[in-house]
């Protein structure tokens, strides 16, 4: 079974998809993870186009992001990668890599996975569909208490990033068919899992 979370940046998908898998039992994977080690790289080696560094990459995701050797996990999250992640997202040949690999590795198993196109792209067929959204207020506020950014300063990129992320002509950001949208504004995590639960016990008993 596959469980696809999508959603913008802030709106708790990283949260709640790693602490379903938990719940569940499944496997978590994190494609935004190999978006922004494709970023990071491409920072570090302008040399290198994104798509050939997206199509070489070797990277190992679980609780921590592992590049070969090098632990990534925090270097991935900083400001600048996060912005220029959303640029190389938009490079529909660093997509296609990523999918192609996203694909291979939810081939067999159970897994809870969580991105912007999990549901409209990489996983079309998930058995359960959710798009996790929030104010863009509270989106802003999570993030800037993870990264110690001024809020403004968060909602600036921000928005900035959502409006690439909904205005690309590869893989736009949008709720999928048949998703279920769940507003995580104000609500405790517990919540979310409860909800999230619920659908994928409903759909253990339709099979």
């Amino acid at each position: 079974m596959i469980v696809a979370i999508d959603g913008p940046a802030g709106a708790g998908k990283s949260t709640v998809a790693r602490a379903l898998a938990r719940e569940l039992g499944f496997t978590y994977l994190d494609s935004g993870a190999m978006y922004r080690t494709v970023a990071l790289l491409s920072l570090e080696d302008p040399g290198r186009t994104p798509a050939e560094i997206a199509g070489a990459l070797d990277v190992v995701l679980g609780e921590r992001v592992l590049l070969g050797a090098r632990d990534v996990t925090e270097e991935i999250r900083a400001p600048q990668v996060s912005a220029c992640a959303s640029e190389v997202a938009a490079d529909p040949a660093v997509r296609a890599a990523l999918v192609e690999r996203q694909r291979a590795l939810m081939h067999t198993g159970d897994w809870v996975a969580e991105g912007r196109d999990i549901g409209t792209v990489v996983a079309p067929d998930a058995a359960v569909k959710v798009f996790l959204d929030a104010s863009e207020t509270a989106r802003a506020q999570r993030r800037a208490l993870e990264t110690g950014d001024a809020p403004q300063a968060v909602l600036e990129a921000q928005r900035a990033r959502d409006r690439r992320d909904r205005e690309r002509t590869h893989s736009p950001l949008a709720p999928a068919a048949g998703a279920i949208v769940i507003d995580t504004t104000g609500l405790a995590l517990e919540e979310v899992l409860a909800r999230i639960g619920a659908l994928v016990a409903a759909r253990r008993l339709g099979e």
